[in-house]
């Protein structure tokens, strides 16, 4: 094996609880080191989902005037929305045996380093906004200072995402049960001692415009999944059945982001800048609210391992030859960077801008792959996709990467944060429509670019993409 084929290949987990170093980077895992069922999928989506930065974002709800129950139909209706095309890619996983950003070399060619350059900014930044809580909850709970508080987390993401997939799966199934035990006892408090904030003074179009950008800001959450959504099935065998994936995907995604936005939204005058303060506040102090800040830090780091590693494999997948442990642990040592800027001043301004900054490219991208996905399985006519072989008739670089600037352009004017406002969101009160127009410009710009190009489907000479040495794995 060439040191170029080391980066991108090496040890592989075997079976469940296999916890070795990971090495094995983007190429496709062949069906001999498949293993695993369906159902782990719905703890690896459960759990880092219960993260106070869920619970921050549903607090916007009521900062924008809505009362409880219309921002929490907003807030559910944006994340169905999201879950279903992040669910959906997933079950590629098991078809494929490689990770989301790898296999959009499909559609993108050589020019999959645009989006993988930014699914691992977009990383980074999730390291930011999950770390921004758990550093300030493990500060408080010790008495340390934040940036000592935030350093540790990152230090125990890098970690995790070291290590790699099955270690992921390992520590997801743990926390289920650990958070959803913490998450228990704050829904129990909230019940028992916070009045539901009932009435709103958003009306007429104001309060449209704020249930959109509410929505779009909880879709904004669940589809920026979609990236990462194969990287945590790739282990799993082309037998597993597809609709159970999805199923136990959609149902992971959905309770979680919609349990812990309700929160946000039902003790929203507590969970302010200083959410860990709100919830030992709410707990009593003592080992219960203890037990809280705990919780808080434990959720960012099984949270942001994801992060990490699906950021090693984007890394990879733009054409960066560094192993993938390596990979994982800068994600982790420039999120930590990050996260100091978001906490040094305007952190609710800064957080919710760069929540929404993050995730508006992937509509776009999701768009794309997709077109590409049904036009090669429209040309296969049923049989089942030899990855091997679609990675030999990979698409020129240009119809995919026009189409993606072109969405994220054609999105601008719709856009809604406090840094930018474009005159569409203006007029619309607010209301933020720009994950909707990112995709649908994305199809209608790619799909005759695509056909142009490959005549109908028809596979035609291209240049292999050599961003994978040996990508049969």
């Amino acid at each position: 094996m060439t040191i170029e084929e080391s980066a991108f290949r090496g040890r592989m987990p075997a079976r469940p609880g296999d916890l070795a170093v990971e090495r094995h980077g983007i190429g496709p895992v062949p069906e001999s080191n498949r293993y695993g069922k369906a159902a782990r999928l719905f703890t690896v989506w459960f759990a880092p989902n219960l993260t106070m930065t869920g619970v921050f974002s549903g607090t916007v709800g009521v900062s924008l005037g809505l009362d409880f129950w219309t921002a929490f139909t907003a807030m559910v209706l944006g994340t169905v929305v999201g879950a279903i095309p992040a669910a959906y890619l997933g079950t590629w996983g098991s078809q494929t045996g490689t990770g989301q950003l790898p296999l959009s070399r499909l559609a993108f060619g050589r020019g999959v380093a645009l989006p993988g350059i930014m699914q691992w900014l977009s990383s980074v930044a999730w390291d930011a906004l999950i770390g921004l809580f758990g550093g300030e909850a493990l500060a408080q709970l010790l008495g340390w200072p934040f940036w000592l508080g935030a350093l540790v987390i990152l230090l125990l993401q890098g970690v995790v995402g070291v290590f790699g997939y099955e270690a992921l799966h390992q520590v997801q199934t743990v926390m289920t049960f650990v958070l959803g035990a913490a998450f228990v006892v704050l829904s129990v408090q909230l019940l028992s001692g916070v009045p539901l904030p009932v009435q709103g003074s958003a009306h007429g179009a104001d309060r449209l415009g704020a249930f959109v950008l509410t929505s779009t800001i909880a879709l904004s959450l669940a589809i920026s999944w979609a990236p990462y959504a194969s990287d945590f099935s790739r282990y799993l065998p082309r037998a597993t059945s597809r609709p159970r994936m999805f199923g136990y995907s959609l149902l992971g995604m959905v309770l979680s982001f919609a349990w812990v936005q309700a929160l946000g939204l039902w003790g929203a005058k507590l969970f302010t800048d200083q959410t860990a303060a709100g919830v030992h506040g709410l707990l009593g102090g003592g080992a219960l609210g203890a037990f809280g800040l705990l919780a808080i830090a434990a959720a960012a780091v099984c949270s942001n391992a994801m992060n990490d590693y699906s950021g090693s494999l984007a890394l990879q997948t733009a054409g960066i030859r560094v192993p993938r442990p390596l990979a994982a642990a800068v994600a982790a040592v420039l999120g930590f960077l990050l996260v100091l800027w978001l906490h040094a001043e305007d952190t609710t301004l800064r957080f919710q801008n760069l929540l929404l900054f993050v995730g508006y490219w992937i509509p776009g991208f999701v768009g794309i792959v997709l077109v590409d996905a049904r036009l090669r399985a429209k040309a296969r006519r049923g049989t089942p996709i030899d990855v091997e072989a679609e990675f030999g008739r990979p698409q020129p670089w240009w119809p995919a990467c026009v189409a993606f600037v072109v969405a994220f352009a054609a999105a601008v004017p719709f856009m809604d944060t406090t840094l930018f406002v474009g005159p569409v969101a203006a007029a619309l009160h607010g209301a933020d429509f720009a994950y909707y127009v990112a995709f649908l410009v994305s199809v209608v710009v790619y799909v005759p670019l695509r056909l142009l190009v490959r005549g109908g489907g028809r596979a035609e000479a291209a240049e292999p993409v050599a961003v994978v040495p040996g990508a049969g794995g």
